[in-house]
C-alpha cells in the first residue's frame, strides 16, 4: 500500500475526537510532503536538527509536535514553533520550556510524560513524583509553558492485557490531575497515548491524541 492508502486506512479507524500525529522521525521530505499531500498537517519529529531541516522543506502550514526525550539545551531552537511538546519529563525541562516560551513571547503548549511502563529506560515521571512536583504549585507561575495533558509510553510487550492495563492506569491518572489541579482549565484535555502496535487499545483506554508512524510510512 502506498503512504496515502495507509493514511486513509488509519484514519478510517480513528473516531473523530481522536488526533492523529503522524510521526514522521527518520522519514523523508518526499514521504512526508505525500503524506501532507493526501491531507496530514501534524507531524511528530523526535530529534531537533532532523526536525529544523524538514520544516524548512516543507509546507509552512505543517504543525510540528516534538514527541521524543528533549534535552534543556534543545528547547531554545524549537521553541518558537513547536506547536506541542509531548514528552516533559523533569521540572527542569518545564522551566526551560518556560524560559524559551517568554523569550518567544509565545505560551508552549506541553505534556507530562508519566511513567507507567515496566521498563527501567522509559522516561517520564512516576506518578509519586509528578503529584509532589505538582504540590508545589510552581507550574501556576509558568504562563509560557501550559501544561495540556499527559503523555504515556506502554510497556514494550506482547502482552496485550499489560498494555492496556499500562493505558488504563494513565488515564487514571489524567483524571486524577484534571480533579485535583486542572479542575477549571479546559485546556488540560490532552491524552497522548498509543503507537502504530497499540493504538486502538489506547483509544479504547481514553487516548484522544495517537502518535502513529510505521502503520502510515512502511
Amino acid at each position: 500500500m502506498t503512504i496515502e492508502e495507509n493514511l486513509k486506512h488509519v484514519k478510517a479507524t480513528l473516531p473523530e475526537t481522536v488526533e492523529l500525529v503522524a510521526v514522521s522521525k527518520y522519514h523523508t521530505v518526499e514521504d512526508i510532503r505525500l503524506c501532507y499531500e493526501a491531507g496530514q498537517r501534524v507531524f511528530g519529529e523526535s530529534r531537533e536538527q532532523e526536525l529544523r531541516v524538514k520544516r524548512e522543506a516543507l509546507p509552512e502550514d505543517i504543525e510540528w509536535h516534538f514527541i521524543g526525550h528533549l534535552q534543556t539545551n534543545k528547547v531554545k531552537y524549537i521553541a518558537p514553533y513547536i506547536s506541542l511538546i509531548h514528552a516533559v519529563d523533569t521540572p527542569q525541562l518545564l522551566r526551560e520550556i518556560q524560559r524559551q516560551g517568554e523569550r518567544c513571547g509565545r505560551t508552549i503548549r506541553c505534556l507530562l510524560q508519566i511513567h507507567v511502563a515496566a521498563e527501567e529506560t522509559k522516561y517520564g515521571f512516576l506518578p509519586d513524583e509528578c503529584l509532589e512536583y505538582l504540590d508545589t504549585g510552581e507550574f501556576r507561575e509558568l504562563t509560557n509553558a501550559q501544561i495540556c495533558g499527559v503523555m504515556c509510553m506502554a510497556t514494550n510487550t506482547d502482552d496485550e492485557e499489560r498494555i492496556r492495563s499500562d493505558f488504563r492506569r494513565a488515564h487514571e491518572f489524567f483524571d486524577t490531575l484534571k480533579q485535583d489541579f486542572f479542575p477549571s482549565s479546559p485546556d488540560f484535555r490532552l491524552r497522548s497515548y498509543g503507537m502504530s502496535h497499540d493504538y486502538r487499545m489506547a483509544v479504547e483506554e481514553g487516548a484522544n491524541i495517537v502518535r502513529i508512524g510505521s502503520a502510515i510510512f512502511e
